[in-house]
């Protein structure tokens, strides 16, 4: 388990994360959702050491996360936005030489070099040189490079940025996969869909300040299921949420022709919720 106590990060007098309090359990995909500057990758700089806290803690099962524990580090994995590999390597020298970084024997790397490429479909693509890579197959390398140490946790900070709708596609499922595996995943994204589809809960963060953490379907359901967009004689929209189906049915029948019945989505909650408030500012 995950735990953020009171954890908090000041840039002078910049607060960039504001005594977050949240639990992750183990096994969990847990999404970390927020507008830009919300402080969503400088809470998972601070959950891999690269930043330090300015207060509260961070315990992982139990136990204080610092720099000095190794053991608590390894435990972790890292992938970020940047693509953060030799590009001049091949695949697989880029996965020999993070097995070295950890002074794996070398039948050791080549067998979980093997089978994390299989996994990956990048079995194919061993002999090739990183920059001729496609931007899907390099995030998916970061992937098994960094489950080349067998973490427990994963931190994936905007994983699929970048990629085309069918290789965001294909790394969803490999993260599920990953997931199944019963290893905790936190994960940032600006993709609502993402989120929604993936992550058992989110917290959603503005300002460094945590706003909420439930569910998708949860957070959906409070917002209301059924969504009615009706579009104005200025192109804009405006939406109206209902418990059940009949009642956004009733309010659609008193607006005009360009009005449209749906259900809601995470998105809808992000902009209810958070985009309101950023309208207010």
């Amino acid at each position: 388990m995950i735990e953020l106590r009171n954890l908090t990060k000041t840039f002078g007098d910049f607060m960039a994360v504001d005594h977050l309090n949240i639990k992750i359990e183990t096994g969990e995909f847990f999404g970390l959702l927020g507008p830009n500057g919300a402080g969503k990758t400088t809470t998972i700089s601070m959950l891999s050491t690269v930043l330090l806290p300015t207060e509260g803690e961070i315990l992982i099962n139990g136990y204080p996360l610092t720099r000095k524990n190794s053991e608590q580090k390894r435990k972790l994995s890292v992938i970020t936005q940047e693509y953060s590999m030799r590009q001049d390597m091949t695949v697989s020298e880029v996965m020999e030489y993070q097995g070295r970084l950890y002074y794996m024997p070398k039948k050791v790397i080549r067998e979980k070099t093997d089978a994390l490429l299989e996994f990956a479909g990048l079995a194919n693509y061993r002999k090739r040189v990183v920059r001729y890579l496609s931007g899907g197959m390099k995030r998916k390398l970061m992937i098994c490079r960094g489950l080349m140490i067998d973490p427990e946790i994963m931190l994936l900070d905007e994983p699929t940025a970048g990629m085309d709708a069918l290789s965001r596609r294909q790394m969803w499922g490999l993260l599920r996969q990953i997931n199944d595996r019963d290893l905790t995943i936190v994960l940032t994204t600006h993709y609502m869909e993402e989120a929604e589809s993936l992550c058992d809960r989110i917290a959603l963060i503005d300002h460094g300040k945590l706003d909420t953490i439930d569910t998708p379907v949860n957070l959906i359901r409070e917002l209301g299921a059924y969504a009615v967009d009706d579009i104005g004689a200025d192109a804009s929209i405006r939406s109206s949420f209902f418990k059940t189906r009949e009642d956004a049915i009733r309010h659609l029948s008193t607006l005009g022709s360009q009005a449209t019945l749906r259900n809601s989505t995470l998105e809808d909650v992000f902009v209810e919720r958070i985009g309101s408030h950023l309208m207010r500012k």
